[in-house]
């Protein structure tokens, strides 16, 4: 991992903005949750902010005035040994991957950046072509930095696009799933002498594009705020809390509100160290919006989603969450983090997910011009929380390791491995399965 000096006040607003986002992405429905991108999005927006912008370091394949676009295509070969995540009938696959990345950027001012990052491409299956579909490149993003005076505000549209459950725990049942998720909102954070507020809203659209999840068609409205103290330079601790309220389209599903109030904290004890803890309190509110409750099938083949006619009824309920990351660059070669903790979010029927969870990611760059990259994820959840009547109630536990390999060829070409190994083990064996998954991918950047 590439280092340099980073002072306090950059630190600062990177956790800050960064730590402002986890309350915020807690609460989005199951889907958004999977989205780890988005954690880190407003934390290197407001890493650039506090920097000057260097135009001419920028990259660029077309050039105007100012504006930049960078243009970098891309191929991969995949091989899924079990594309609808069965246990009892898999079946395996090799995808075609092709995509074209996009970067633009316009600079307003010297340190205000207008930025779009999208990528656009399409799986073909040649087995089971019915799961061929378009794929838009995790963490697209539209978003654009400013200040007024010392107030950093930031407004944002970040558009995902998932169709490979085998990314999340929780199992839909199926391998015909897939969703659009769009978040557009602003954040605005200021820290007058010693205090450290920040304020958000996010309006989130969910569209399934898959039959296991059509019921999640909907739409969230996040509210996010805190207030917290600087003891020291490198330390700052707080309360934080957040309001949501979600509706669905259909009338299958409940539609719910939550709250949550915590406190948080960031520590950074050396240059490249940071520990950030944060614990809290949950409530989750019902409404009984349904009127027609659904079943959920196993992967061998059998329908997802068929309705019952008997509405589903979930309680309300309130539960505690946690979370302790570190983030640690031990050297220009390696570098690691870790997440340990406890959450609570919104399941496939809106009911709730009790889980926990460790999260573990690390980047070599021992030899020149190839990264590695390996994370393993674990996580044991119950599902069907607050179930009185219809709701799929499960125990799951969920492993899933992967390790990437990219070697830079020339400054333009590179190529690269990936592979991801999945075990996910369930109190319903309908549920549990096992999936493997290689791949051979090349990107040129026309520059």
């Amino acid at each position: 991992m590439n280092q340099s000096p980073h002072t306090n006040s950059h630190w600062e607003a990177r956790v800050g903005i960064y730590l402002w986002v986890v309350v915020a992405v807690f609460q989005l429905p199951t889907g958004a949750v999977a989205q780890q991108a988005i954690l880190n999005t407003l934390a290197a927006q407001a890493v650039a902010s506090t920097q000057k912008i260097d135009l001419e370091s920028m990259p660029y394949t077309i050039k105007s005035g100012d504006f930049r676009l960078l243009i970098t295509p891309s191929f991969g070969v995949d091989w899924n040994d079990n594309i609808n995540l069965s246990n009892t009938s898999p079946q395996q696959a090799f995808i075609l991957k092709p995509l074209v990345q996009l970067d633009a950027s316009y600079p307003i001012t010297q340190v205000n950046l207008l930025r779009l990052n999208v990528g656009v491409g399409y799986d073909e299956y040649l087995e089971h072509s019915q799961y061929s579909n378009w794929r838009v490149q995790s963490g697209s993003q539209l978003s654009f930095d400013t200040y007024v005076k010392d107030v950093l505000i930031n407004l944002h549209d970040r558009f995902t696009y998932l169709q490979d459950p085998g990314n999340e725990a929780l199992d839909p049942g199926t391998g015909d799933y897939g969703y659009a998720n769009n978040v557009v909102g602003i954040a605005v954070k200021w820290d007058p002498r010693n205090l450290d507020l920040a304020i958000g809203y996010d309006h989130q659209n969910i569209v399934p594009t898959g039959t296991a999840i059509e019921t999640q068609d909907g739409s969230t409205e996040i509210f996010s705020g805190r207030a917290g103290w600087k003891f020291a330079p490198t330390t700052v601790a707080g309360i934080e809390a957040t309001y949501s309220t979600t509706a669905y389209n259909q009338a299958v599903l409940n539609n719910n509100s939550s709250y949550t109030i915590g406190a948080y904290g960031q520590w950074h004890p050396s240059e490249y160290f940071s520990i950030i803890p944060r614990a809290g309190f949950s409530i989750f509110q019902f409404q009984q919006t349904s009127t027609s409750g659904e079943t959920v099938s196993n992967s061998a083949g059998n329908p997802v989603g068929v309705l019952t006619g008997q509405p589903l009824q979930t309680s309300d309920f309130d539960a505690w969450y946690a979370d302790l990351t570190l983030v640690h660059d031990i050297t220009r070669a390696l570098s690691y983090s870790l997440s340990v903790g406890h959450q609570i979010q919104v399941g496939f029927q809106s009911d709730a997910v009790e889980d926990s969870y460790v999260r573990l990611g690390s980047t070599w760059k021992i030899i020149k011009d190839l990264d590695l990259h390996a994370s393993f994820l674990y996580e044991h959840g119950q599902e069907g929380i607050g179930n009185v009547a219809g709701n799929l109630t499960e125990t799951y536990d969920w492993y899933s390791g992967m390790i990437d390999v990219n070697r830079q060829l020339t400054t333009r070409l590179s190529v690269g491995l990936n592979s991801r190994f999945t075990v996910r083990s369930s109190n319903s064996s309908s549920f549990a399965y096992t999936q493997a998954l290689v791949g051979v991918h090349m990107a040129y950047v026309f520059e």
